[in-house]
Order: C-alpha cells, then structure tokens, then sequence
C-alpha cells in the first residue's frame, strides 16, 4: 500500500450568472472567466469528483481513494456512518451579485425526492465589501399562506431577516432555512455532499439569452421552516487552540488561528480537512514541508493522526 498524505485537489470552478473576479483576484484560482462563482475544492458530487493535484497518487479521484484505502483515507467512525460515500463538499463562494433566495431540504425529503443527502452547511464570511448582507431565515415567525401571498405580491424580502456582515462572521444554516448570499461577499462553504437547491426568488434576472432561471416554488413548501432561527454563531478566537465554530449531526468545524508553530494531533476515526481562509502556513508531515496559502484546501486522512503547522494564518478544521 502507497503511504497516504494530505492531499490537495484541483479546483472545479462554477460559473454563475452571479458570480464574478474575486477567487481569481482574491484567492489567486486559476480562473479566466469572470463571472465564476464557486470553486468546488472537495467533492464526490456525481460528475465532479474532485482530482488529487499532488503527490504519488496525483491525478486519482476521490471516489478511487476510497476504494483503495477506505479506512485509511475516510477513518472507522465515518465507514460505519456513511459507509464510502464521502458525506461532505467544499466551496469558496464570489457573489458579486446577490444568490437566489433558496432553501434546501432535509435528508428525508432529499431522500425521498432526490435519493440524496440533504443539505444542512455553515458559512465563514471571509471578505465582505461595505454594507454588504446575508439573507438568513424569517424576520418572524411565518406560516405557508404568508410566505405565499408575500410571493405572489413580489415583497418576499420584507419578511425575510437581512444581516449586515463582516471578515469572520460565521452562520450555519440547518436544511429548511430560507437563505441567500448578498453581493460583494466571498465566503467558504461547509455542507453535506447535495447539489439539492429550491430557488424560490431570483429578482427577476436573465441569462445572456434573456432566459430567468427556473423557481422550485412548489418544491420548497414543504421543505421550508417557516419559524424565526437562531443561524449566527459566536465564537471565541484562542490562539494555535481548536476553537468550536459549529459541531452538529454533519460535520464539526473548529478555527484555529495559527501564529508560529502548532503540534497538530488528532484521532484516526476520521480524516480531517483543513481550509486556509487567511495568511499563509508550512505543514510538515514525515520530514516533509507543504507551503499553503489563503485559499487552499487540504485533506488529511483518517491514518494522519499529527503534523506540524507553523505560520501565520487561520484555518477551518473540519471533521465528522
């Protein structure tokens, strides 16, 4: 067996009618387009399996790990939980224009619409222009009718719960939320491994050829949760110390704000993947160095058990 490593993997970037510059300008993607608006770091979504760009087993996908390596790539706790589907996916988000409002469904109606996972996930604010906003959840309490007829009345915001935002805002958005992204925001995106969306509102857009893009209306009226929710997370910000952002049924992801070195140690249950929203850092394993910087991604799997961090930089660490 090859010896496994952290992995890195070559972005799948999306292009979005809202999507614009900045993970080229700010994240430094490759990227020629200008109107991309995600870049997919980590997925099994089915036609974007994301590729290894790194190491002995450069150029296997993700799905071809897991066959050769379960254990050792996904870790025992997540086998016996999601066998060797690999439960999460990745993303940088650029919204130079505000996203649809949408909302996604939970896992039993994804499963019984879709035969997939649904799609709880959080949000770490990593640049925010002025004034720039989320949209996330009711102002108040709702019901279906009011939802309908603020709809059909085209005043669908007015009852929606808007929140200005700032670098290290973090949200987590349980399935059943009504949510958009407000322009001017680059965020990164945690959620489990669903391409399932209802696009509820779209502020009336057109594609290049005049086109709106389609709504789900009737699809999220059952998915939707019309109460008021609690998303924003408050957190502390310890230095080289695991602080908890959001630890729910999905995925547990702590901030780490790394100043200098830090012995990284973990248990082998569970690989863990590590999203440098700031600064840069070395990561040494088995006497060899990786420089990573604002923007990149890194898989550890579930046999890696310690490293060494060292730089100036904040990363997301999330496991299961």
């Amino acid at each position: 067996m090859k010896s496994l490593y952290p992995f890195t993997f070559e972005p799948i970037v999306k292009e979005r009618i809202w999507g614009g510059t900045k993970l080229k300008t700010y994240l430094n993607k490759s990227i020629s387009s200008d109107t991309i608006g995600e870049s997919w770091e980590l997925s099994t979504v089915p036609n974007d399996v994301s590729v290894v760009n790194n190491g002995v087993l450069k150029g296997k996908n993700v799905n071809e790990l897991i066959t050769l390596y379960p254990k050792e790539f996904l870790g025992s706790e997540v086998l016996e939980r999601f066998g060797t589907e690999f439960p999460l996916l990745f993303k940088f988000i650029d919204a130079k224009q505000d996203l649809s409002i949408q909302v996604h469904p939970n896992d039993a109606l994804a499963k019984k619409r879709h035969n997939s996972f649904g799609k709880t996930e959080m949000w770490y604010v990593m640049q925010a222009d002025e004034n720039a906003r989320l949209i996330v959840g009711f102002k108040q309490n709702s019901t279906p009718d009011e939802y309908k007829k603020a709809l059909e009345r085209n005043e669908l915001i007015s009852i929606l719960n808007e929140v200005e935002v700032k670098v290290g805002d973090v949200f987590f958005l349980e399935t059943g939320t009504i949510h958009a992204i407000g322009a001017g925001i680059v965020i990164a995106e945690i959620q489990q491994t669903s391409d399932i969306t209802y696009r509820v509102y779209d502020f009336d857009r057109v594609d290049a050829l005049g086109n709106k893009r389609e709504l789900h209306t009737e699809m999220a009226l059952e998915a939707l949760n019309y109460n008021t929710t609690e998303a924003y997370i408050d957190y502390q910000s310890k230095v080289n110390t695991r602080n908890e952002l959001v630890h729910c049924d999905y995925f547990k992801t702590n901030i780490i704000p790394l100043q200098e070195m830090y012995h990284w140690k973990k248990t082998k249950e569970a690989f863990t993947v590590l999203m440098c929203t700031e600064g840069t850092f070395d990561l040494q394993f088995n006497n060899e160095v990786s420089h990573f910087k604002m923007g990149d991604t890194v898989l550890l799997p579930a046999v890696l058990d310690e490293v060494y961090l060292n730089g100036t930089a904040t990363l997301l660490e999330i496991s299961i």
